[in-house]
């Protein structure tokens, strides 16, 4: 598994969250990684919570990839928002956060927990795709970004 769409669903994408601050923004990404997973929110906001305390996971560049390994899920899932206004994420280069993709992995699922992590760094890595992810109008239109240019590195 390495394709951003297979841990993405247009359903999974929000053009405009808004959060006031990391703490929000986690509770809030919780809240809706829980309508799509049936998990309860706390146990997701509290996997997210323990391993951000291992290491910020403010990737740079305006990004963040907070992620956590959840019991009871049946394989990787992702969730992508383009926030509303940029907060402050104790990112490795200082900038705040606009661009946030929320991975959530079975604690069994090593190996596809990384294939995912690295399709999503590889993505956040690639400037263009920032510029468009940032201009993008719509839910529909930021989620063919991120399954297409997956789409591009298999071909």
């Amino acid at each position: 598994m390495s394709e951003l769409s297979d841990i993405l669903n247009g359903e999974s994408v929000e053009a405009a969250f808004s959060a006031s601050n990391k703490k929000a923004l986690f509770q809030q990404l919780a809240a809706a990684a829980a309508k799509r997973t049936g998990l309860p929110a706390k146990t997701i906001a509290a996997s997210l919570n323990a391993r951000e305390k291992l290491g910020a996971t403010g990737f740079g560049g305006g990004t963040a990839i907070p992620h956590g390994k959840i019991e009871g899920l049946e394989g990787c899932t992702g969730y992508f928002v383009r926030l509303a206004s940029p907060v402050d994420y104790g990112a490795v280069d200082g900038l705040p956060v606009d661009l946030v993709f929320l991975l959530l992995s079975p604690p069994d699922a090593g190996a596809d927990h990384l294939k995912a992590l690295a399709s999503i760094s590889r993505a956040f890595r690639d400037r263009q795709i920032l510029a468009k992810l940032r201009g993008a109008r719509s839910r529909d239109a930021i989620y063919a970004l991120l399954a297409g240019e997956e789409a591009r590195d298999a071909a």
